[in-house]
């Protein structure tokens, strides 16, 4: 084999070598979707800013909702399947005002609940009476 043909090889072998670190170092760094929420919760929880939010629809797995800062209307939605024991056993009784957290930087990026924090509002506990009527 010539220098020229030892170059080559070992060339495509360094090459190969940083596409293998890169793709190591993407995984590693952006995690599985799941870690990057969790993420990305926590950081808004810890930095973000306080405000008003009305939660319009409640399902098992989303809090639909919306709110306005500094004049501009947001309406967004927080999938809360993996906070489920942050969250009460009904749902639907949370539609109504609720804390917010958002990002200064981004306010369309807003949570309602994470680990660390809930904006969540406790629903007037239901009567006796209340109860019997609804059902």
């Amino acid at each position: 084999m010539t220098i020229e043909g030892v170059q080559v090889v070992v060339l495509c072998g360094v090459a190969v070598g940083l596409i293998a670190l890169a793709t190591l170092i993407v995984l590693r760094v952006h995690g599985t979707p799941e870690k990057r929420e969790r993420k990305r919760r926590l950081n808004v929880s810890r930095q973000g800013r306080l405000g008003d939010a009305m939660i319009s629809e409640a399902t098992d797995g989303t809090l639909y909702y919306f709110y306005t800062v500094r004049g501009v209307h947001y309406t967004a939605s927080q999938d809360v399947s993996t906070l489920r024991a942050y969250m009460p056993a009904d749902p639907h009784r949370l539609i109504g005002v609720a804390g917010l957290k958002y990002s200064s930087k981004n306010p369309a990026n807003s949570i309602l609940v994470c680990e660390e924090w809930s904006g969540l509002r406790a629903p007037a506990p239901v009567s006796a009476d209340e109860e019997a009527s609804s059902q």
